[in-house]
């Protein structure tokens, strides 16, 4: 098939790669977000996508909107078979979704109709799932609920940050969509409604969700550390400052510490939960680079019985 690939981020890339080493299509054309700000002198800056396109001598596109008429005219002059998509990061219009002949094919990752929206990785993580994994589906006009292709499941090990999950996600899912390419060019697979039960949403996590609650038990705890990173980061406040908490540990048989109150040995910052203590592990001060939380505990010099602020 002619295909126009969608999408945005790094966690993109594999997809794109394994669909330009398919023998049996033809990546014709990307579309992908305009070029945004980045590093400190905010300079515009091409997707990770977009890159990898211009290094293959692909046509890049990067429509404003994608209802943009520029835009749409030229898709219908390239007249693609099917879009696949991963991580684009913006809404489809209708007008959009009817020109290629087999619509456009979204990569998610989770097991629909589980997480919809913009963060299921993220949410599978915060939530304590045990199983996830990836979908490819038809886009239609509701948030994620077209009909399924296909899926692969994936265990979230217990230590899984978000993105540790993710990376493996991409590369997986990679070879999903790929597969599902194959499927729809020789009518081998057709697409499956979702059920109408077991919905769950995965809106953006924004910055204000990620501050800690020391008040919540341990595992919620982690699950936040980890969910959060590596973005947007959990934090909390000290000394009226912020400070991004990237990595802790579980210290179940500590539980001396009222929650967010802090204890420092000359190895180690333990820090009350609702439950159990927890240790810092790596923390990032505001305007710092990341640093072991021990030697973080060791330059403040943490005064006894001082909490985090709520």
């Amino acid at each position: 098939m002619k295909l126009v690939f969608a999408g945005t981020p790094e966690v993109a890339v594999p997809a794109l790669d394994a669909l330009l080493a398919s023998d049996r299509h033809d990546v014709v054309a990307v579309v992908t977000r305009p070029d945004a700000p980045a590093g400190r002198g905010r300079r515009l800056v091409a997707s990770p996508v977009a890159q990898r396109a211009e290094e293959a001598g692909i046509e890049v596109l990067k429509p404003a909107k994608p209802r943009d008429t520029d835009f749409l005219d030229r898709l219908r002059e390239i007249a693609p078979d099917c879009c696949p998509v991963v991580a684009y990061g913006a809404l489809l219009p209708k007008v959009a979704l009817d020109i290629p002949a087999h619509g456009w094919v979204n990569l998610h990752f989770s097991l629909l109709p589980a997480w919809r929206g913009a963060a299921p990785v993220q949410h599978a993580v915060l939530a304590g799932d045990e199983m996830t994994g990836a979908s490819t589906f038809l886009i239609e006009q509701g948030l994620d609920s077209g009909p399924v292709y296909g899926v692969l499941t994936e265990q979230v090990r217990p230590t899984d940050t978000s993105g540790d999950l993710l990376t493996r996600l991409a590369f997986a899912g990679s070879g999903l969509l790929a597969a599902t390419m194959d499927g729809i060019e020789d009518g081998t697979l057709q697409p499956v409604p979702q059920p109408a039960d077991g919905v769950s949403l995965a809106p953006k996590i924004e910055v204000a969700d990620a501050q800690l609650d020391w008040a919540a038990p341990a595992l919620r705890v982690d699950r936040v550390v980890r969910g959060c990173a590596p973005a947007p980061g959990a934090w909390t406040l000290f000394r009226g400052e912020r400070l991004k908490v990237m990595s802790v540990r579980l210290v179940v048989d500590r539980t001396d510490l009222a929650p967010g109150e802090l204890a420092a040995t000359k190895n180690a910052v333990f820090v009350g939960t609702g439950s159990h203590a927890v240790e810092l592990l790596w923390v990032q001060p505001q305007g710092k680079k990341p640093m072991a939380g021990a030697d973080w505990a060791r330059g403040v010099r943490i005064a006894a019985g001082e909490h985090f602020e709520a």
